[in-house]
């Protein structure tokens, strides 16, 4: 599922709400059950007529939201999910919802509504959008070099870093201010998942919004990953006090159980109580000769292994690191994201204490197999 949110700026700008990656909750009504089924009943077990092509499922809400029915169902339940959202994103006042039909789909649909806008204003170039290199594969280098020009130089030459470096013998040199007239959005995550689980900087977006506010340029918050609790506040904008002119956000926003249970189980409080026995339990193993670094927030971690502890020594990518442990967690069954020798973890929202307890403990022995293989390829390299 995914979602967008519409806002005015000069008669009319647009936000977009559309992603997430979570657990799935036990849903406590026949009702919230159905919705969570991907299998129509053949007929309805309630005497009140209000069905939906014969059954009592709500089709779209599982098939997709995009749809040429006109069911009043339909419209009824679409209004009212997009009501809930717009009342619970609070980071920053949106005005409208527009669901697409998954993630991807939905900053898709962001790149077209910020073409269209600046279209409709009069600005046919301004239609490059930025990002973190690539926002997938953000790596810790360019987030150190960030914030040093940050704390160095000031926020126009992050936005000048962003946009074009340019390297001269003097350091970063800003690109022409005609550059900054064609760029329309620029998109981030408030935690880089994928990339490896990096937090940003402290100062980051504080200054990333200055920039982007004095050119002109939308802000476009993928929350993805970080939406609905993942780092102990209801959005990933929330802790780092991003007030973004479009969010996209997904699969949480799918059905009425799972909205019921992220109220009923006070979801992002309890991730903020338990993150830290999470975290802090994890991070017991920074010491290890074949880890580079540890970082995450919340209930999102990822560990880079690296060779005698630096991030400039890596390990050679035909041994295969990152997958020796993976593949070690997984024979003690724990699943978790391989990327070349950076691994991620993203638990259940709702984990229990003992679960961490379990967790860690998995970790630690998958670690200790790893670094006895990559002691026995060493040694074989010396050989």
């Amino acid at each position: 599922m995914a979602s967008g949110l519409l806002r005015s700026k000069a008669g009319m700008a647009i936000r977009n709400v559309a992603r997430f990656q979570g657990h799935a909750p036990q849903c406590t009504t026949y009702a919230a059950a159905r919705l969570m089924s991907s299998t129509a009943p053949l007929q309805s077990e309630s005497t009140e007529v209000r069905g939906f092509k014969g059954h009592d499922m709500l089709a779209p809400f599982t098939a997709g939201w995009q749809t040429t029915d006109l069911h009043p169902l339909v419209i009824e339940k679409s209004e009212d999910l997009a009501k809930e959202i717009l009342e619970i994103f609070t980071a920053r006042k949106m005005g409208k919802v527009f669901f697409t039909n998954s993630g991807s789909e939905a900053n898709d649909s962001q790149v077209k509504l910020v073409w269209y806008y600046n279209n409709a204003l009069g600005r046919p170039n301004k239609k490059k959008f930025i990002a973190r290199e690539t926002e997938e594969e953000f790596s810790t280098r360019l987030a150190n070099n960030l914030e040093n020009l940050i704390l160095k130089e000031g926020p126009d030459t992050i936005a000048a870093f962003i946009a074009e470096p340019v390297m001269g013998a003097g350091g970063v040199i800003p690109p022409p201010k005609t550059y900054f007239e064609k760029i329309a959005a620029f998109i981030a995550e408030p935690v880089m998942g994928a990339g490896g689980v990096i937090p940003p900087p402290k100062t980051y977006f504080e200054k990333i919004q200055a920039v982007v506010k004095k050119y002109d340029i939308l802000f476009i918050a993928d929350e993805v990953i970080t939406a609905f609790g993942r780092l102990g506040t209801m959005f990933g904008c929330d802790k780092y006090k991003i007030q973004p002119d479009l969010v996209s956000i997904a699969k949480l926003v799918g059905n009425e159980c799972n909205n019921q249970t992220m109220s009923e189980r006070e979801i992002p409080s309890h991730v903020s109580a338990i993150s830290p026995k999470f975290q802090e339990g994890i991070r017991t193993f920074s010491g290890s000769p074949i880890i580079g670094e540890i970082r995450g927030t919340g209930l999102i971690l990822g560990t880079e292994f690296a060779d005698n502890k630096s991030p400039n020594d890596p390990f050679p990518p035909e041994w295969g690191v990152g997958a020796i442990f993976g593949l070690e967690c997984e024979k003690r069954g724990m699943l978790i994201r391989v990327a070349g020798d950076n691994t991620m973890m993203s638990p259940p929202l709702v984990m229990t204490p003992d679960e961490v307890d379990e967790l860690v403990s998995i970790y630690g022995d998958a670690l200790k197999s790893t670094e006895e293989k990559v002691a026995e390829l060493k040694s074989k390299r010396t050989q």
